[in-house]
């Protein structure tokens, strides 16, 4: 084995797991899931069948990743995070053909007890705040608070704030960050 899975956990048939990934105390990956190297799956986490995680994730403790989300690589879950997959369940409606997607994009941060609803993207190094929860699609490098979430600015890939005020371009660290049309590109010099 070319990872570490804790004895309290359960690893199911077909998961596939990357080198360097660690797999802590009372976790269980479910079938056909695939997590990238050096990721942590912290203690009593779910991941759910056909569940697919890049690279360098951190998902912190108490986490349920369901069916029909994708997180990108360098993606923070903080602890207690929610996801969902379904708009409207009901407990004796069975939906499991009504998944939706939700992808969270490389470099994103999932603030502790942080809700997404299904169905939303979550742009690259975009920054999810504490408690947020995420009703609508977030853009690349946007900083989103509140129930529901809104934009209150913008964040640099490294997770920094970017003011903006007077000017459309800021250059951070050797990298350009543009603002056009509301939204964030960046250059590396």
């Amino acid at each position: 084995m070319n990872f570490f899975i804790h004895e309290t956990s359960i690893l199911n048939a077909n998961a596939k797991i990357g080198f360097g990934t660690k797999i802590w105390h009372w976790s269980h990956v479910m079938e056909n899931v695939q997590i990238g190297k050096n990721c942590i799956i912290g203690q009593n986490c779910f991941i759910g069948r056909n569940v697919k995680i890049g690279n360098n994730v951190k998902i912190q403790n108490n986490i349920s990743i369901y069916d029909g989300v994708e997180i990108e690589d360098d993606v923070f879950c903080g602890p207690n995070v929610v996801f969902t997959n379904v708009i409207n369940p009901r407990s004796n409606f069975e939906r499991k053909n009504e998944f939706k997607k939700t992808l969270i994009q490389k470099g994103a941060t999932l603030g502790a007890n942080s809700t997404i609803i299904c169905g939303n993207k979550v742009g690259a190094y975009s920054f999810i705040a504490a408690a947020a929860v995420v009703t609508k699609t977030v853009k690349n490098f946007s900083c989103v608070m509140g129930n529901p979430a809104v934009h209150k600015y913008w964040v640099s890939e490294e997770g920094f704030k970017l003011n903006f005020k007077e000017k459309k371009s800021l250059n951070l660290n050797g990298k350009k960050y543009s603002l056009l049309e509301n939204e964030v590109s960046i250059k590396i010099d």
